[in-house]
C-alpha cells in the first residue's frame, strides 16, 4: 500500500473547507434569500422596498456620511502621529507605536463601553452634555476605536520609504514643505488608502457603537439590518438580506474605486522617479 504523500496543496484544504463553510455558503444564502420572497418565488420587490422608501435612502445617507467623517478624522490625526513616529530616531519610538496600537487588542465592546463611561463622567461634571450630542458621541467612539487602523498602515508605508528619494528632492532645491507634499505624502499615499479602507468599510456598519453611545438614537445601515433580522418573520429575512447584498455591492465597489485609486498613485509616483 503506497503511503499518503502531502504536498502544499493539501495544506489548503482545511481554509478551503472553513472558507466554503463560513464565507461561501453565507454569501449564496444571502443572494438566494434577496432575490426571493417568503414563497421562495422569484422577486425583486425586497430592493424595491428598501429604494422606496425615503427612510431607508436617509439612513444609507446618515451611515456613510458618519463613515465618511470618522475616516477623514482618523487620517487627520494618524498621519502627524505615523510621520513623528516615522521620522524619530528614538529607541522608544517602537514602544510609543505600540502604546497606539494597544486599544486594538482590547474587545471592542469593551473599548466602546469605556468610552460611554468616560462621556457620562464628562457629563456630570458639566463639561459634555451627552443628551444633546448623541451623533458627537458615535463618532467619537468610532474615532477612539478605529484610530489604530490608521495609524498603523500609514507608518508601515513611511519607515519603508526609500530615504534617498528624501534626499534627492533636498539636493534639487525643495524645502521641506514641498519635499512632504511633492514626495513624501505621494510616496505614502498607498498607506493612506489602506487606513481609508479599514476604517470607511467597518464604520458604515459599526451598529454597536451607534447603539451605546448614540442611546439608540442613532441608527445606520447595520441597525437596520439588525432591525430586519430580528423582526424573525419570514418576509423580514428576505427584505434583511436585500439590505445586506445592496451594502456589500457599494462596498465592493467603494474597495474597487480605492483599489484604483492607489494603482493610480503608485504609477504617478514611479513616473515621477
Amino acid at each position: 500500500m503506497n503511503a499518503l504523500r502531502f504536498s502544499r496543496k493539501h495544506l489548503g484544504i482545511p481554509y478551503i473547507i472553513f472558507l466554503s463553510v463560513f464565507v461561501i455558503l453565507p454569501l449564496v444564502l444571502i443572494v438566494l434569500y434577496a432575490f426571493t420572497d417568503s414563497e421562495w418565488h422569484f422577486t425583486l420587490n425586497n430592493f424595491a422596498d428598501f429604494f422606496l422608501r425615503s427612510g431607508n435612502l436617509k439612513v444609507l445617507a446618515i451611515s456613510f456620511g458618519l463613515a465618511l467623517l470618522t475616516t477623514v478624522i482618523c487620517i487627520l490625526i494618524a498621519y502627524p502621529v505615523a510621520y513623528v513616529l516615522a521620522q524619530s530616531k528614538l529607541k522608544a519610538s517602537g514602544i510609543y507605536l505600540l502604546l497606539f496600537i494597544l486599544p486594538m487588542w482590547i474587545n471592542f465592546v469593551l473599548r466602546t463601553a469605556a468610552v460611554k463611561e468616560l462621556l457620562y463622567m464628562l457629563d456630570g461634571l458639566g463639561i459634555y452634555d451627552v443628551s444633546e450630542n448623541y451623533f458627537l458621541s458615535t463618532i467619537i467612539g468610532m474615532v477612539y476605536d478605529y484610530l489604530p487602523f490608521s495609524i498603523l498602515p500609514i507608518y508601515t508605508v513611511l519607515i519603508k520609504i526609500d530615504k534617498s528619494a528624501i534626499e534627492a528632492s533636498m539636493d534639487l532645491g525643495a524645502n521641506p514643505v514641498q519635499t512632504f507634499f511633492r514626495t513624501t505624502l505621494p510616496l505614502s499615499m498607498p498607506g493612506i488608502m489602506s487606513a481609508v479602507t479599514m476604517v470607511f468599510l467597518p464604520t458604515t456598519t459599526t451598529y454597536v457603537i451607534a447603539d451605546t453611545l448614540g442611546n439608540s438614537k442613532v441608527t445606520i445601515i447595520g441597525n437596520l439590518i439588525k432591525t430586519q433580522f430580528d423582526a424573525g418573520t419570514a418576509e423580514s429575512w428576505h427584505v434583511g438580506s436585500a439590505i445586506s447584498l445592496v451594502l456589500l455591492v457599494i462596498i465592493f465597489a467603494s474597495m474597487l474605486f480605492s483599489g484604483k485609486l492607489n494603482e493610480n498613485d503608485q504609477k504617478g509616483g514611479a513616473s515621477k522617479w
